[in-house]
């Protein structure tokens, strides 16, 4: 990996209104650290950090930090942002030499398109993002590719299937899944709410009839004439009204 040549200029232990007046500048507030030095505080040119951040090695593009006359290999440690504007807070150098192996965080790529998804119709499912690796500073890859061109369904890439450069380990268990193709479940729901209106719908008319039956027989009247019913009292008369007179029996 080619190193990336990073100009800052040291600073003392500024107070906030320092800080805040180095940022409205342009530049943000950082520190080197590491390698048996002691810790420099550094003010840097807030776009040639965006450079860096956005080239192909990203987080892990090997920088030379130059301070006044010296310089010294360094990665990128840590990155604060503001909260809300996400600009560059603070940025943490680490100092490291070019013949030890570090360890680093590298992005996992997914190349190809699976079968199992186009024509199987499954789902994709990217489960390891990034994998720790150990390698000198100078071979850190900027990604790892997960090829998936001849994934069919249930089919995946273990860590140990990854393709990797020369002189990088990973540093997982190699039996960890980093990306397979699920096969999609469809999953039949009752139309709970659609059933309970069929099924009120179907027993309200007996519920009606039943109804209109027992109020027919609560409150039917007797035709005129009929004899009242075994062991129910004569309606009696309304009021007003003349008692009907009886016939002479026999004349």
């Amino acid at each position: 990996m080619k190193e990336i040549i990073l100009e800052a200029e040291q600073r003392p232990l500024n107070t906030k209104g320092a800080v805040k007046s180095m940022r409205q500048k342009g530049r943000v507030p950082g520190i080197a650290y590491g390698d048996k030095d002691a810790p420099v505080t550094l003010s840097i040119d807030e776009k040639s950090v965006q450079t860096i951040l956005h080239s192909a090695g990203g987080r892990n593009a090997l920088i030379s930090l130059k301070i006044g006359g010296s310089s010294h290999p360094v990665l990128i440690k840590e990155i604060q942002r503001h909260p809300i504007t996400r600009a560059l807070w603070h940025v943490d150098f680490q100092r490291i030499s070019l013949k030890k192996k570090i360890e680093t965080k590298v992005p996992v790529h997914v190349k190809g398109e699976a079968p199992g998804v186009k024509v199987g119709g499954g789902v994709l499912e990217h489960l390891v993002r990034e994998i720790r690796v150990r390698c000198l500073p100078t071979e850190i890859p900027a990604s790892i590719d997960a090829d998936i061109s001849n994934l069919q369904i249930n089919q995946g890439i273990r860590a140990k299937e990854l393709k990797l450069p020369a002189n990088v380990e990973i540093l997982m268990d190699a039996e960890n899944v980093i990306v397979h193709v699920l096969t999609v479940k469809v999953v039949e729901e009752t139309p709970v709410a659609e059933a309970a209106v069929a099924g009120a719908t179907a027993t309200e008319p007996e519920v009606i009839k039943k109804g209109k039956v027992e109020e027919g027989e609560e409150g039917a009247t007797a035709k005129p004439g009929a004899a009242p019913a075994a062991g129910a009292k004569a309606a009696a008369p309304a009021a007003g009204a003349k008692p009907e007179a009886k016939k002479p029996e026999g004349k």
